[in-house]
């Protein structure tokens, strides 16, 4: 097992090592200037060479790469370029709003998607795989922005259970600031609940064929049983895959949500910070995302070795 882990520390240390190299190359390489940007379009050349020069946009581009990597590592992400404060005081902001919804839409997708799936593998080619087949294709199909906006008519403007948009703040208390992220959440979930109720039908249909199951019938174990106590964990590594996709998309992917309801999460502060040119923002935001994708990959990885002990006798 150990051995195991080291392999993986090193996979993902390569990986945040190259997808820091990326990130700065392109944020480099896009046309306009920061600094003139934020000063107008008339600005005085000296003010412009000056703020440049405050916001260190002058230095070398390896030093500021090695400031930029090395300040990330031990969170010092630097000074935004718009809002004046350091970058990591906006992240955090966003943390207590995004991580907070990605949880929640992604408990409720499984929540959803564990049940249909098995009952859709259980019941193959009955009238009720199709119905649940047809309505994940249609949960898939469905953008999570227009079922974003028809929750809030139904309702926020309907019924009047939640408010339109807007977060009240944790300082209002646990309770209300959940209520505020219930419609986000279910927005988010519908379409990942669709993806992984039909992963999961497929992973379970694969492992019944398996000669396992079927001792485990001729031992007496009804078909229910034999899913619950032997296929269901089986079938588990493919929807582990695509759970911890999910939850790195949910925390990175929902600028659109998060527009939609006015919520001050992550996705809404790299779309302002895109808006202002405010560079530094975006490519802190960007690399901790990435790094919450591996970390989550890497915790994927260690799922599966504690699942299936023949990955953990595969490692060097």
């Amino acid at each position: 097992m150990g051995s195991f882990v080291a392999q993986r520390l090193v996979s993902l240390s390569a990986t945040l090592f190259a997808a820091s190299i990326v990130i700065f190359v392109v944020m480099e390489v896009l046309p306009g200037d920061p600094a003139a940007y934020m000063l107008g379009l008339n600005a005085d050349p000296a003010a412009v060479a000056a703020l440049s020069e405050q916001l260190g946009l002058n230095e070398p581009v390896l030093q500021r790469y090695l400031n930029w990597v090395g300040g990330f590592f031990v969170g010092d992400f630097g000074l935004s370029y718009t809002y004046r404060v350091p970058v990591r005081e906006l992240i955090a902001d966003r943390l207590w709003v995004s991580v907070p919804l990605a949880l929640m839409a992604l408990a409720l997708a499984i929540i959803i998607a564990f049940p249909v799936g098995i009952i859709a593998a259980a019941k193959r080619n009955s009238v009720v795989d199709a119905m649940i087949m047809g309505a994940t294709q249609l949960g898939i199909a469905i953008p999570n922005f227009w079922f974003a906006m028809l929750l809030v008519l139904a309702f926020s403007v309907g019924l009047r259970w939640f408010s339109a948009g807007g977060f009240p703040g944790w300082d209002a208390g646990i309770l209300i600031g959940m209520r505020s992220l219930i419609l986000p959440a279910v927005a988010l979930a519908l379409p990942q609940a669709s993806i992984l109720a039909r992963v999961m039908r497929s992973a379970l249909l694969d492992t019944l064929h398996e000669d396992f199951i079927r001792t485990a019938r001729a031992k007496g174990l009804s078909s229910g049983q034999a899913i619950r106590h032997h296929a269901v964990r089986n079938a588990l590594i493919p929807v582990m895959t695509i759970i911890g996709l999910q939850f790195s998309f949910l925390l990175a992917g929902a600028i659109i949500i998060e527009n939609v309801f006015f919520l001050p999460g992550l996705g809404r502060l790299i779309f302002q910070a895109i808006a202002q040119r405010d560079l530094i923002v975006v490519k802190s935001v960007v690399l901790l995302l990435v790094a919450a994708v591996v970390i989550v990959n890497f915790t994927v990885d260690l799922a599966y070795a504690a699942i299936d002990p023949r990955l953990r006798r595969r490692a060097p």
